[in-house]
């Protein structure tokens, strides 16, 4: 957890209210989307989440317990619910982090729970009120896939085995007649399966030559009892810029994999940090010259996942593997008052543009990147929604998660454009970053990033092929980039809807100072 747009198009006029006393554009900014060269499919899984029992991530932000007063289907908040429904959330890893590989399966099953000390988050007593079934209900309650992490470092094999048994038997086996007398006959389905959780570090302070023995046995033999729907199995890979890591494991696969052992994915972790170990650049009330560098921060994630991939791509020039990049996101200073074990932290319109950036990333290399999820869901670091008893709030991050949905599953196509810098303090970042996709839908959709907190930026959009009538969206600005959804105030940062009309063979976007926008084009 530690290391982390042709002829025939339309003009946009568009009047943001956050534009009001924004400086002047300058120079529109010509962008050209290439249908003519599509690439790869941007998977939905992209845009996974990650729920750790940390903090408040699990209780008070998804379980309340079946006699809680907080509005609930057999103990999951159902606000949540509903809220993480409309992102169409691929999937969600759990437990962990660095809290998997001290879970002990059993312990949250049955009617008689074990309660014991989170000994990775605070040292708080966990009833593991919330389990396996919780877990799978959990995510059936919003449509998403299950992504467990096995314990490896405190755990064994054969305890996975039967963790996995319990889970996808079909068959009348004892633990089969376990998960069914706990109500729940027919087996779940285990999508993608970590094998362990950065075992260089919390998961078992590992070397390289160290887990991939490890990982070799896990992968022979742990797995999904259902022949017809076997889980992807995720390596632990890297947690900084070093290779030595991937090496490892890439040889491992390249020596070894066939009947009886292989991969499909390797993990990368990395979070925005700035200013060292441990996180402590404030969530709020920081300056122009702590966004920039902030953001500066989160695109070196480009060149680090390039980095990776060189050395992947030699042992696996065909990309068999995916890249994935279970954990990122902004590490900030906890929030004043709060249990720092907890990771509890505000969430800004700065952080909406850091997600979109780190979406786009994905997106450029969706070739190789086929998985990713941020950190985390609800209460922890970067999350999508806050809680505090019956209250919920969305943050900027939310948002921006939602008004990407058409993004996934889409085929990636192209952008060329001169973004021009954006220059603060020593530090300088392109003034836009954007991508285009041609949704399942077959319409054209555009992600456009003004980084610039000061100005306003024009944007005249060209897509040569597509003919359009009209295009419309929508745009997350804030009134400052420090600006937060709170409970009591919790439409300060909200999308607000564009759309244009036809004129002069060209779409103009005027996007407002530090915003992220999202339109599709329509015939």
């Amino acid at each position: 957890m530690r290391h982390l747009m042709t002829a025939g198009l339309c003009m946009l006029a568009i009047a943001f209210a956050a534009t009001a006393g924004a400086k002047s554009t300058g120079q529109p900014i010509r962008l050209v989307v290439d249908i003519g060269k599509p690439g790869a499919t941007i998977d939905r899984h992209i845009f996974g989440q990650f729920a750790e029992q940390l903090g408040h991530g699990i209780y008070g932000g998804i379980w309340v317990g079946k006699d809680s007063p907080i509005p609930n289907t057999r103990g999951i908040r159902n606000d949540v619910v509903a809220a993480l429904k409309a992102l169409k959330v691929p999937d969600v890893r759990w437990p962990g982090g660095c809290y998997a590989d001290s879970y002990h399966w059993r312990d949250g099953v049955g009617p008689h729970r074990t309660t014991r000390v989170n000994t990775a988050w605070g040292g708080v007593v966990d009833s593991n009120a919330f389990g396996t079934d919780e877990y799978m209900d959990f995510i059936r309650q919003i449509g998403a896939e299950a992504y467990v992490s096995l314990n490896v470092g405190s755990g064994t094999v054969g305890e996975a085995q039967d963790w996995m048994e319990y889970m996808t038997a079909d068959q009348p086996t004892t633990l089969a007649k376990m998960r069914a007398a706990n109500g729940h006959p027919a087996p779940y389905r285990v999508a993608m399966m970590g094998i362990g959780n950065e075992s260089w570090d919390c998961g078992g302070l590992m070397t390289p030559d160290e887990y991939t023995a490890e990982l070799r046995r896990y992968a022979r033999f742990v797995g999904s009892y259902d022949p017809k729907q076997p889980s992807l199995k995720i390596a632990v890979g890297p947690g900084t810029d070093d290779t030595a890591w991937t090496e490892a494991v890439m040889k491992t696969w390249k020596e070894h994999h066939g009947w009886s052992f292989d991969i499909q994915g390797l993990s990368l972790h990395s979070y925005t940090v700035y200013g060292g170990w441990p996180p402590h650049m404030p969530a709020t009330g920081f300056d122009e010259t702590a966004y920039a560098h902030v953001l500066g921060e989160t695109l070196k994630m480009g060149p680090l996942i390039d980095k990776q991939s060189a050395v992947m791509d030699k042992y696996d020039p065909d990309r068999k593997i995916a890249l994935v990049v279970d954990e990122w996101g902004a590490w900030l200073a906890p929030t004043p008052g709060t249990n720092p074990a907890f990771l509890m932290q505000l969430n800004s319109q700065r952080d909406a543009i850091l997600a979109a950036l780190n979406l786009n990333i994905f997106a450029r290399r969706a070739d190789r990147v086929r998985m990713a999820n941020i950190a985390q869901m609800i209460n922890v670091l970067q999350a999508m929604i806050l809680t505090d008893g019956p209250k919920m709030v969305l943050t900027p991050t939310y948002h921006v998660f939602r008004m990407y949905v058409p993004f996934q599953d889409a085929t990636f196509l192209p952008v060329s454009y001169d973004a021009g810098s954006y220059v603060h303090g020593g530090t300088t970042l392109p003034r836009l970053d954007a991508i285009a996709a041609r949704g399942k839908d077959g319409q054209v959709w555009l992600a456009l990033t003004n980084l610039d907190p000061e100005r306003s930026l024009q944007v005249d959009a060209a897509v040569p092929g597509v003919k359009a009538s009209s295009a419309d969206g929508q745009t997350l600005a804030a009134p400052k980039v420090d600006s937060v959804n709170t409970f009591d105030h919790p439409r300060t940062v909200v999308p607000r809807p564009i759309s244009g009309r036809l004129k002069s063979g060209a779409i103009m976007l005027t996007l407002p100072p530090a915003s992220v926008t999202v339109v599709v084009l329509r015939p």
